[in-house]
């Protein structure tokens, strides 16, 4: 006779009681306040602490690696939280936007001034060298000038959006700066396009 006491040897596993109930479960469904969810997993359990001081480090480690992480990303994408103070701001956003919709001289400065460095070799012809040092005046001359369009800008437009804001100087420099990186390298990244309202 089967005692009704012993436990059925076929009876489900409490693993495969809790799969029975992830599948009868509607889509969409969503337990009680303060009921934990089938299919989530036990994020909340307790951590087991490091075995050893190498492992402790390894952990503080990995975690700072991580949070640099977050922190450059969400620099990048513009989320001010992550930003320097430099670039927080709405002043500071305005500046970057008004430099990444337009095409900045600054921008090729840097390209042509590499191609003036290997133009003004000692093994370059006399006539080779010569015509790079006018390109290179004219590389200085056209990037101050587009310096100070640039910079007119950016104090007509602060003062017409953000009236009685300080420290004008340092907006504008700031500004100049942001224009002489190239378009993929600047952090944060661009928000608009080349030709884009702002």
């Amino acid at each position: 006779m089967i005692s009704l006491f012993r436990r059925d040897k076929e009876a489900a596993s409490p693993e495969e009681e809790l799969e029975d109930v992830q599948e009868q479960m509607p889509k969409g469904y969503t337990p009680p306040k303060g009921q934990e969810t089938p299919r989530r997993k036990r994020a909340n359990a307790p951590v087991e602490p490091p075995a050893t001081n190498k492992e402790a480090r390894l952990r503080m480690k990995e975690r700072a690696k991580a949070e640099r992480a977050a922190q450059y990303e969400g620099a990048k994408k513009g989320d001010e939280r992550y930003m320097f103070a430099r670039d927080q701001g709405p002043v500071r956003r305005l500046v970057r936007d008004i430099v990444d919709s337009r095409r900045n001289m600054g921008t090729y400065f840097f390209f042509g001034t590499f191609v003036v460095v290997i133009g003004s070799l000692q093994f370059m012809p006399s006539n080779v060298r010569y015509v790079t040092t006018m390109i290179w005046i004219a590389l200085v001359a056209l990037f101050i000038i587009d310096a100070v369009f640039l910079t007119l800008k950016l104090r007509r437009t602060i003062k017409e959006r953000h009236p009685g804001t300080k420290k004008m100087v340092g907006h504008c420099f700031y500004g100049v700066m942001r224009s002489v990186v190239f378009r993929r390298m600047r952090s944060p990244e661009p928000m608009v396009k080349i030709g884009e309202p702002y």
